[in-house]
């Protein structure tokens, strides 16, 4: 990296070196998310190609998929082929000064190059070797390819997804599993880059879609083991509280948290409800669980009477939380999301000005972002190859041999 671009990048992981194998979605994540904080990620596509997300249209802005600019943001790209020689002893290179390594490939495709993590942590003993796949490096399913609607179904999170019982599953709309994998792995990486900073040595972390929706089932595992009972779909509803879910108003939907007790009754006043205040069947926390469908049948019309602005203001005013259900394209556009600066525009060399999805966490002395749109394929890959000491000579015998490639 230049010494202008390193200047450039700002985040609690400036210095730290990354090089990203991954492809899609679930490894993606784990790259952009360190990038975001500062950390040198060269993503490494493979030669045929690249990441299958540039063949992932419609949409597309001047020819580049919106799919793929959204995922490598922030970070630099080369092109090599893993299956010549060649392009092997490049990453071997690559991997000698680096401090993480990323994959989303099956368990045995790397090492199946010689390139696994028991053959680079012999070139860099400090190497985070940090791998997500469908169920992870243990286990019967190990050898499997997985992807985010299987890992759903598996995981329980379709069985509790849905508008009831008796429906047909239905899978969360944004890919679940994917993208918290990435952020699992993201942990992972940093939990073994704190432990590297005392002993100076790496180590094999391990993650999988799988796990990842298995994480997203807490209240609905704790019920379970507590009932020996499965708990099925509620739609918007909460399995322990209520009214906590979804309500139709005369314009849209608003969802409202009355999900404590204290809350509940400033609902009723907002509502102005007393008679449910007072009904038995509603009183406790616990009866109107049990009854959660007489209860949902006496707010439903009440709600409807009045417009989602109406209902905002009255809630918040009394203290119960409340929030409108807005499509994606006005959540971008709304202030909080601006304010937390959630929508940054970074410039594309071929695309333009391009928004796209900012850093969720916000740091007070470090604070990192998105400076850098998506590279195009192999648009760093003299830059990053000089880096590690090819010559402009070498470096061209490279691309002749096809080893690598560079933007024409």
């Amino acid at each position: 990296m230049s010494e202008a671009q390193s200047s450039q990048r700002r985040g609690p992981l400036v210095g730290l070196r990354v090089i990203e194998l991954a492809h899609v979605m679930a490894g993606p994540v784990c790259g952009l998310m360190l990038a975001d904080m500062g950390a040198d990620v060269v993503k490494v596509e493979k030669i045929d190609g690249g990441d299958d997300t540039r063949r992932q249209l419609p949409p597309d802005v001047a020819g580049e998929s919106a799919a793929y600019m959204m995922m490598n943001r922030n970070k630099r790209g080369i092109v090599l082929d893993l299956k010549h020689e060649q392009g092997k002893q490049v990453l071997r290179r690559l991997v000698e000064d680096a401090d993480v390594l990323i994959e989303n490939y099956r368990a045995d495709t790397l090492p199946s190059l010689g390139l696994g993590y028991d053959d680079l942590c012999k070139i860099n003993p400090g190497l985070i070797y940090a791998a997500v796949s469908g169920f992870g490096r243990t286990g019967p399913l190990a050898p499997q390819g997985g992807f985010d609607l299987v890992a759903q179904g598996m995981s329980g999170i379709m069985s509790i997804t849905g508008e009831g019982p008796g429906r047909p599953p239905v899978k969360v709309g944004a890919p679940l599993c994917d993208i918290t994998a990435g952020i699992l792995l993201t942990m992972g990486v940093l939990a073994a880059y704190a432990h590297k900073q005392k002993t100076g040595v790496g180590q094999l972390v391990d993650t999988s879609l799988f796990e990842a929706g298995i994480t997203h089932t807490y209240w609905q595992s704790a019920i379970a083991f507590a009932t020996g009972i499965a708990p099925g779909p509620l739609g918007s509803a909460h399995p322990l509280n209520a009214p906590y879910q979804a309500f139709q108003t005369s314009d849209g939907w608003i969802n409202v948290g009355a999900a404590n007790q204290a809350n509940w009754e400033r609902l009723c006043g907002v509502l102005d409800a007393a008679h449910l205040k007072a009904d038995t069947r509603f009183a406790l926390g616990r009866a109107r669980m049990d009854n959660l469908p007489a209860l949902i049948a006496a707010l439903a019309p009440v709600f409807k009477a009045a417009d989602t602005a109406h209902w905002l203001v009255a809630l918040e005013k009394a203290g119960v939380p409340a929030g409108p259900v807005l499509d994606v394209a006005a959540m971008h556009a709304h202030p909080q999301t601006i304010a937390r600066e959630m929508v940054p525009t970074v410039a594309h060399p071929t695309a333009g000005p391009m928004q796209t999805i900012g850093l969720p966490v916000k740091f007070s002395a470090t604070p990192g972002g998105v400076l850098s749109a998506a590279p195009l394929f192999g648009q760093h890959t003299r830059e990053v190859l000089g880096e590690i000491g090819y010559s402009t000579v070498e470096i061209d015998a490279l691309l002749a041999a096809k080893v690598t490639t560079e933007p024409s």
